[in-house]
């Protein structure tokens, strides 16, 4: 039995994916890497997974596709998982290998005891390649520490916090049970992948532990300003995807925690798209943005109505000229505080 699958969408990765593989080659026999070649032409990313493979039968796969974007990568590798665990790697991302081995003990335990847990959740870093810094993301503020526990028992999230992908391994059946299906060919699908299945998990086991390690600064990374707005179209729709994803009403009947940070995670994607479009050269983007907020409002005037009021980037909602620059200016400045991209 495999307690976990890491699967790794891999696209002309061949400069930085050994680095990725390796880390996660550390946890022994009973895991299992997916390596996911979506459809790789500009370098030898198939060759180097086909080698993987053959020199580690029993814990690596390759699995080659057309290509379909980061998305359909995490689709495939949920796919093929026998893991009891599921969790998402990119490959210019790596983990860190004492922290991999405590959770890997931890899960272990939890299958031993016959306890079934439906997320764990660790630390991320993020590793600056500009200016060779780092910047940890923890929870220690959010969740009690090595206990199992449910929402009702989570405090209170700060501005700078969400659960990224990065943060989250899922049990593989729950994943599978919501019927999580990513987009093709779009980008920042790994919030759907994050935000979908939260009304689904019961239990939760937080670990204190910088687990993750999010290599950023490329100038053709996806969250990179000047890409991001380039691309505010998938933006756009990833948000209305997350909109559609759950009733917020429904979920306030499970638990009001839960409901207040869901609520919390779709004002950041408004956010986000609002301020993208603004800055975006598209002739298009203040009709893009009036039929974002049309699309909130006919799904849920309630949190149409609470966005608009409360969203800490507020200035980012206003019409004027003066008002949507005041938005940019307060997301750069969170930009250089956080460092998130």
């Amino acid at each position: 039995m495999k307690i976990i699958t890491f699967a790794v969408p891999c696209y002309n990765s061949a400069e930085y994916m050994d680095k990725c593989i390796n880390t996660l080659l550390q946890g022994g026999d009973d895991i299992e890497i997916i390596l996911v070649d979506d459809g790789s032409t500009k370098d030898n990313t198939p060759q180097i997974c086909d080698d993987y493979e053959k020199k580690y039968p029993g814990i690596v796969r390759a699995i080659h596709q057309e290509n379909g974007g980061h998305g359909e990568g995490v689709n495939q590798g949920l796919r093929n998982a026998k893991g009891l665990y599921y969790k998402v790697v990119d490959s210019d991302d790596w983990l860190d290998v004492p922290s991999l081995k405590k959770v890997l003990n931890q899960l272990r335990k939890f299958v031993a005891e016959g306890k079934e847990l439906d997320m764990m959740i660790c630390n991320y870093v993020y590793e600056h390649v500009c200016d060779n810094t780092r910047h940890v993301m923890h929870y220690k503020n959010v969740f009690p520490t090595d206990k199992i526990f449910g929402w009702d028992d989570i405090y209170h999230f700060s501005i700078s916090q969400c659960l990224l992908m990065h943060s989250v391994i899922y049990r593989t059946q729950l994943l599978r049970d919501c019927k999580v299906e990513l987009p093709k060919h779009t980008f920042y699908v790994d919030n759907i992948f994050v935000y979908q299945p939260l009304p689904y998990v019961k239990t939760i086991y937080y670990m204190d532990l910088d687990l993750y390690r999010y290599y950023i600064g490329r100038e053709d990374q996806s969250v990179n300003e000047s890409v991001m707005a380039k691309r505010i179209d998938q933006q756009l729709r990833v948000t209305k995807m997350m909109i559609d994803a759950h009733n917020l009403e429904d979920v306030k009947k499970i638990s009001t925690k839960l409901y207040k940070y869901m609520l919390k995670y779709i004002t950041m994607m408004m956010t986000i798209s609002n301020i993208f479009a603004i800055i975006c050269d598209d002739p298009d983007k203040e009709a893009k943005r009036k039929d974002l907020w049309d699309y909130l409002r006919a799904k849920d005037e309630n949190v149409y109505k609470h966005i608009k009021r409360g969203t800490i980037f507020a200035f980012a909602n206003f019409q004027s000229t003066p008002g949507q620059h005041m938005g940019v200016f307060f997301y750069r400045i969170a930009r250089k505080i956080y460092k998130f991209n």
